[in-house]
């Protein structure tokens, strides 16, 4: 399955950091990674759930509870 990739408002290491536990706390990602040095800070995750649109869902709502956005891409 083709990852899902979200531009995001993280802007160092330490937003990464502070999502950090609560991707890493869903069952449905295998994996995820930040590009930070990308202009828009691509998030990639990699799931094998076919629930999309509600995998995202959750990570909009959870992030935004964090204090920060993303829009898929």
């Amino acid at each position: 399955m083709e990852p899902l990739k979200f531009k995001s408002s993280l802007k160092c290491n330490g937003c990464v950091n502070a999502i950090k536990p609560f991707m890493d706390s869903l069952e449905e990602i295998s994996s995820w990674n930040v590009d930070l040095d990308s202009p828009e800070k691509i998030i990639e995750v990699n799931t094998n759930d076919q629930n999309i649109s509600g995998l995202e869902e959750k990570l909009s709502k959870e992030i935004t509870k964090i204090g920060y956005t993303i829009e898929r891409i």
